[in-house]
């Protein structure tokens, strides 16, 4: 089984991703985690680090060129990124959008962080606009565009345990061999 768990920061996509991998015992890989690695290897915040990367593509590239490849070549794995949907595309049996309004991510992000509201407002806007930026120069994918994904939650309405609930209850329910609607995603140039 190949489920992807994607969602802007703050969304609840790493508590959920982790919770879910265990779960279904399945291998969780990080894009965030491998992401901020790199940021600090290099001496920056995920924030800088992120602007960094709209003047080297071969930051995102070799990230998503990775991401891609473990979600054709492997099983039994969560994919978490911002793209892992789009980069494990027609691969994933479950692709999972999470998110939240912006007020109640950043506050997560708060919590996270201790860092000040306005300054985690502005950092988070400033690098949702890098990233949607960077997505459509280099892959054409329009990061705002959710029709691609088997699930959307709202995780502002429910708690932690309660989205994971829900998760759950949808991942044992699917049946591949009665899955009607898997569909390739179209449009993107994975030009890695």
């Amino acid at each position: 089984m190949l489920l992807t768990v994607s969602g802007p920061p703050g969304s609840g996509k790493s508590t959920t991703a982790a919770a879910l991998a265990e779960a279904f015992d399945l291998e969780h890989v990080s894009g965030g985690d491998i992401f901020r690695e790199l940021a600090a290897e290099h001496d920056m915040t995920p924030v800088e680090f992120n602007e960094h990367a709209e003047e080297d593509d071969q930051i995102d590239r070799d990230l998503d060129r990775r991401l891609r490849s473990i979600a054709i070549e492997r099983e039994d794995v969560l994919l978490e990124s911002r793209l892992a949907g789009w980069l494990a595309a027609e691969h994933a049996d479950l692709r999972i959008w999470l998110d939240a309004p912006l007020e109640v991510r950043c506050e997560r992000i708060v919590d996270r962080e201790e860092k000040p509201l306005e300054r985690v407002v502005e950092e988070t806007r400033r690098r949702e606009s890098s990233e949607a930026k960077r997505y459509r120069e280099y892959y054409n994918i329009h990061i705002d565009d959710l029709s691609i994904y088997d699930l959307v939650y709202n995780t502002a309405r429910w708690s932690p345990e309660g989205v994971l609930g829900m998760l759950t209850t949808a991942v044992d329910s699917y049946d591949p061999d009665s899955d009607e609607g898997k569909a390739p995603v179209e449009g993107v140039d994975y030009d890695f």
